[in-house]
């Protein structure tokens, strides 16, 4: 089996890029071979995995713009069975450059399609808007994860994000699926995450993970170190609320 998951939201700040990295190395713990691809000009999976970005020489935009061999690209990261496919700031002049080239919104499925089979995993870590890049990302995916914090603003958003995956299954990619919805930033002695938790699952019923992601100061912390949270403390809350969250998919995925 090998799986395409696009890790999606418009809005910044819900832990896309955390749980890109985390969810990505908790499924290298387990043995799966992964590979994050960091669609993001931001470039946060590709430092947040050890990598400076600035001396990155091939990355996502030159397999998208110029058709570079995305083999060329990939590099191993300190954890086993883990890759990346590393961003750059260059990558923000995409959308641009990418206006007129034929097939504009499968350029990274078709990058992607050679090494797909050698990969059980590929995590997607989108930019936070619904531009050409992330259009990109959901027509290369197999299915989507939707991080949610547990703030005020939750739901704000998420129907204009849920429209945007009905008109790429339509349009784009027929098979695309919601993996599900996960819940970030969980403060268990807040009654507003709570509450949001509540209509979260009152709202979205099944497509709703149980596993969900608490505040964690390791999990903030771990990036400033170029590791995921299970290489910075295993027996953090932040890093087992991770693991937890990849035997749900594989469970999910009959593995």
């Amino acid at each position: 089996m090998s799986k395409v998951i696009a890790i999606a939201n418009q809005k910044g700040g819900v832990g896309k890029t955390t749980t890109a990295i985390n969810l990505a190395a908790s499924m290298a713990a387990l043995e799966y071979k992964t590979l994050v691809v960091d669609a993001d000009p931001q470039a946060n999976s590709t430092s947040g995995l050890g990598m400076n970005p600035k001396e990155v020489e091939v990355s996502i935009y030159e397999c998208m713009v110029d058709n570079i061999d995305v083999t060329e690209a990939i590099t191993d990261t300190d954890i086993d069975y883990l890759h990346i496919l590393p961003s750059h700031i260059d990558l923000v002049g995409a959308e641009v450059e990418m206006v007129n080239i034929e097939r504009r919104e499968e350029r990274m499925r078709d990058a992607l399609k050679k090494i797909k089979k050698d990969y059980d995993f590929i995590i997607i870590d989108c930019s936070p808007s619904l531009g050409l890049i992330t259009i990109n990302a959901l027509t290369a995916a197999d299915s989507v994860i939707i991080p949610v914090q547990c703030e005020y603003f939750a739901l704000e958003g998420l129907g204009k994000l849920l429209n945007t995956i009905k008109i790429i299954q339509t349009r784009l990619n027929t098979n695309l699926e919601i993996e599900g919805i996960l819940l970030t930033m969980y403060d268990v002695r807040l009654r507003l995450s709570n509450q949001v938790v509540e209509e979260v699952k009152t709202h979205f019923k099944k497509i709703v993970f149980d596993t969900i992601i608490p505040r964690n100061i390791k999990l903030s912390e771990s990036p400033s170190f170029g590791v995921p949270a299970i290489a910075h403390d295993a027996e953090s809350k932040g890093a087992i609320s991770y693991l937890n969250l990849a035997k749900e998919i594989m469970t999910k995925n009959g593995l």
